[in-house]
C-alpha cells in the first residue's frame, strides 16, 4: 500500500526540537523572555509595528473583536467561505455576522458584494469587515480601507492561510499580509498544517498602539502590573511590588514559551518554505493545464497554504484520492449554511458563487516538505482519474 499523503502537514527539523528542549531546560515554560522575541521577529517578519502572540488564530480573533469593542448590536461583515472562527468571534462577543459573496475568479471577499450590502443599509449599520486571505491569496486591503474609511468601519485581517503573502497596490508597491498598514488589525494561526507550526498558536499584528496595549491586557485575565497604568487609590497601590489590577474581562490567551521557541525556529526557514510551496504549486499548474480542472485565479503574492481545485465530479475523485491513500480536504462547507447561522436566517441560495465554489473544490497535498515523488504520484492519480 501507499504511504499516506495528507493534504498538509507539520516539518520539524533538529533545529526544532533543540529550540524546544532548550526551552524545556531553562527557567520558563510560560511567561517567559521566548514570548517577547517571538513577537519582536514576527513584527519583523509581516513589516507590522507590534505583535502580540497568544494561544491559537481563534483566540486571536476573539481577542480582536473585543479589543475593537465588538458587543451585542454590532454588526460584522465576513465572508462564507472560511473556517468558522472568522465569523465566530463576533459571536462570541455577541455581535452579529453579516455574509457577503465571494470573487468567482478569486474565492476571496468580494467587495462589489461589501458595497452593495453597505449600500442596502443605513450610515453606521455596520462596524467592521473582516476579509480572508483564503488558501494563501492575499486580499487586496488598500481598496477594503477606502470602503472602510468611506463608511467608519474597522478591518480584521484573517490572514491565517498567508503569512508571507502580498498584494501590489495602487502604486504597484508590495503590501505584505499583516503589515498592519490598512487592517486596523490582523491575525495568523500556528497550526500545524500552516506555514509556521507551534502545535497550536496564534498572532495578532498592529500598527496601533493603543489596540496594541489592549490586546495585552486582554491576553492575561484583563490583568497588569504596569504601575502606570494602574486605576486605584495610591493607598491600594502602595501595599507592595506585588500588586496587579484586573482592569477588564480577560481571558488566558497565552502562547506558551516552548511553543514560541519552535516559532521562533520555525520562522528562520519561512521564506525558504514559502518559496518551495511556490514550486509546488508550479508543478500543480503546469500537469493540470488542459484539464477540465479548474483553479482559483493566483496573484504573484499567493502564499498557497492550500492548492485548491474544481471538479465537476468531486465526490469521486476524492474517493479515487482515498483509495490510494492521498487524503485531499474540502475547504470550506459555506459558513452561513451550517446549522448555527441557519438559524439567523440564513439559507441555501443566499451566495450562489460561495455555494457553487463548495460543490466542487478540492484541495489536494500541499505543504513544504511534500516530496516530489509524492507530488508526482498525486498528479498522476488525479490524470489517471480524468483520463
Amino acid at each position: 500500500m501507499n504511504k499516506i499523503i495528507p493534504y498538509g502537514r507539520q516539518a520539524i527539523t533538529d533545529a526544532d526540537v533543540e529550540a524546544v528542549v532548550t526551552i524545556l531546560r531553562s527557567d520558563f515554560l510560560t511567561q517567559g523572555p521566548a514570548i517577547a522575541e517571538f513577537e519582536k521577529k514576527f513584527a519583523e517578519y509581516a513589516g507590522a509595528e507590534y505583535a502580540v502572540a497568544v494561544s491559537n488564530g481563534t483566540a486571536a480573533l476573539h481577542l480582536c473583536a473585543m479589543a475593537l469593542n465588538v458587543q451585542p448590536g454590532s454588526r460584522v461583515i465576513t465572508s462564507p467561505v472560511t473556517f468558522a472562527a472568522s465569523a465566530n468571534c463576533v459571536r462570541y462577543c455577541g455581535g452579529e455576522v453579516h455574509f457577503a459573496d465571494i470573487d468567482p475568479e478569486t474565492f476571496l471577499l468580494d467587495i462589489e458584494k461589501v458595497k452593495a450590502l453597505i449600500a442596502k443599509h443605513p450610515k453606521g449599520y455596520f462596524q467592521g469587515i473582516i476579509p480572508v486571505d483564503f488558501a494563501g491569496n492575499a486580499v487586496n486591503l488598500e481598496a477594503f480601507r477606502r470602503v472602510a474609511d468611506e463608511h467608519g468601519l474597522w478591518i480584521i485581517e484573517d490572514a491565517c492561510h498567508a503569512p508571507g503573502g502580498y498584494f501590489s497596490d495602487s502604486t504597484n508597491t508590495v503590501q505584505k499580509c499583516g503589515n498592519g498598514r490598512f487592517a486596523d488589525l490582523a491575525i495568523f494561526s500556528f497550526h500545524p498544517v500552516k506555514h509556521i507550526a507551534t502545535g497550536e498558536g496564534g498572532m495578532i499584528t498592529t500598527n496601533n498602539k493603543a489596540l496594541y496595549e489592549k490586546l495585552l491586557l486582554l491576553r492575561t485575565h484583563g490583568i497588569t502590573k504596569d504601575a502606570s497604568r494602574f486605576e486605584n487609590s495610591t493607598e491600594d497601590v502602595a501595599q507592595g511590588p506585588w500588586y496587579y489590577e484586573m482592569q477588564e474581562l480577560g481571558y488566558n490567551y497565552r502562547l506558551t514559551d516552548f511553543q514560541a521557541a519552535l516559532g521562533i525556529s520555525q520562522l528562520t526557514r519561512a521564506n525558504e518554505n514559502l518559496a518551495r510551496r511556490k514550486q509546488i504549486a508550479k508543478k500543480y499548474d503546469e500537469a493540470f493545464t488542459n484539464t477540465p480542472l479548474l483553479k482559483p485565479l493566483a496573484s504573484p503574492g499567493h502564499a498557497y497554504h492550500l492548492y485548491v481545485i474544481q471538479s465537476g465530479n468531486r465526490a469521486a475523485l476524492y474517493e479515487h484520492l482515498r483509495t490510494n491513500n492521498i487524503f485531499a480536504q474540502v475547504h470550506y462547507v459555506p459558513v452561513h449554511l451550517m446549522p448555527y447561522y441557519k438559524q439567523f436566517g440564513f439559507k441555501k441560495g443566499d451566495f450562489p458563487v460561495a455555494e457553487s465554489y463548495y460543490d466542487k473544490c478540492l484541495s489536494i497535498p500541499m505543504y513544504h516538505s511534500l516530496d516530489v515523488n509524492d507530488q508526482q504520484f498525486v498528479i498522476e492519480t488525479i490524470l489517471e482519474f480524468i483520463r
